[in-house]
């Protein structure tokens, strides 16, 4: 199951807010967008539904569904909770990310790192894909991309990108992993908030001519794509405040 995918692959990132909305979204991928086989779906405790619990109902539309989980929510101690629902559905595929501090001060959480939890996927569910994360601007070139191999030593299959918004630095990264197989993302920004809580909270980089409209996103995505054919690289789309087909239609 670990053997690598040989085709280029595209994904849409959905947000599991509640099992209804999720089945919305995916009929629409089913129907309107037969290119997108796969979906990757975040773990976002302020919505009852976990990761691993939308990618099994997703799996049910689509043949592939990437489960994300949080490091800091995986006890290190004690066998990955997820994994009887993971083998149950057929989930195949995993990004393993930090996680955010939860709102809620109460939650348990714990120091387990990434690279922790890749090895354990390892150890206990061999059979799973594992992905890393891999964010352009949290540190230098040289510490991100020491710090993805790091994670591809500790037995992740490939990565999964923080979007990017100029093409230029998603090159960059392309030329300092060769060979690696990584799912490039971008996303929609659509005002001038968005546009800050990117650059504050994420301390993303924006070209001087990027506009926060949908226009402008559904242009750098269609630019993004003839980038990943061009590359045989994967790519995935991540929607925030837009419709699944008002941001794919004239994309695919």
């Amino acid at each position: 199951m670990n053997e690598r995918f040989n085709f280029m692959r595209i994904s849409v990132e959905l947000v599991p807010r509640s099992a209804q909305a999720l089945a919305e979204e995916l009929d629409v991928l089913r129907g309107a967008f037969p290119e997108v086989a796969t979906v990757n779906i975040p773990d976002l405790l302020r919505f009852p539904l976990r990761s691993w619990d939308a990618c099994a109902q997703a799996r049910t539309c689509l043949p592939h569904a990437i489960a994300h989980i949080r490091a800091i929510d995986v006890d290190l101690s004690r066998p990955l909770p997820m994994a009887g629902t993971l083998t149950r559905h057929g989930i195949g595929e995993v990004l393993v990310v930090t996680g955010d501090m939860p709102a809620d001060l109460s939650r348990r959480v714990y120091a387990s790192t990434p690279l922790q939890v890749i090895r354990k996927f390892r150890e206990e569910l061999p059979g799973v894909r594992v992905y890393a994360a891999l964010d352009p601007y949290r540190q230098s070139f040289a510490q991100e991309r020491d710090y993805a191999l790091r994670k591809l030593e500790a037995g992740a299959v490939g990565l999964f990108t923080q979007p990017f918004f100029d093409l230029r630095l998603l090159e960059v990264y392309a030329d300092l992993l060769p060979g690696v197989e990584v799912f490039w993302g971008v996303t929609t920004v659509t005002g001038q908030r968005a546009l800050g809580y990117w650059q504050t909270r994420n301390r993303a980089v924006f070209p001087q001519d990027f506009e926060p409209t949908l226009r402008h996103s559904r242009k750098l995505a269609r630019e993004a794509l003839e980038l990943a054919r061009e590359r045989q690289a994967n790519l995935y789309f991540m929607p925030i405040r837009v419709g699944v087909r008002e941001y794919l239609e004239g994309i695919l």
